[in-house]
């Protein structure tokens, strides 16, 4: 690969971003997208953050990293009946594809991406 193109991937890799219950549906439109429902309290929600980083650093051009604070966004966590946090959907094109609840390693959530998009 030359360097060119690595500067390239790495322009076109999507960052994490952060949703609310006003622009949530917008957000999970289009394309694969994992969110991650936490709270600023939540010790397995920050050992978690980390983890999403990298996979966003190594797979971001094919998944959209999204966090949702759920204190500040009852009705979504409400909608999709989120009783614990972490929890961690992935949607592609809109749809819920699949769900898993609490911290899990980096290569676990690359399977968890990977088997259900």
């Amino acid at each position: 690969m030359l360097h060119s193109d690595v500067r390239f991937k790495e322009a076109i890799k999507m960052a994490i971003v952060h949703v609310t219950d006003q622009n949530f549906s917008e957000e999970i439109a289009s394309g694969v997208v994992l969110v991650d429902f936490w709270a600023t309290w939540c010790g397995p929600c920050k050992m978690i953050a980390p983890v999403l980083e990298e996979i966003d650093a190594e797979i971001g051009d094919q998944v959209k990293i999204a966090k949702l604070d759920v204190d500040n966004n009852q009705a979504t966590a409400a909608e999709y009946q989120v009783m614990s946090i972490p929890t961690l959907l992935l949607f592609k094109d809109g749809e819920l594809k699949a769900k898993t609840v609490g911290f899990q390693p980096k290569e676990a959530l690359i399977e968890f991406i990977n088997e259900n998009q």
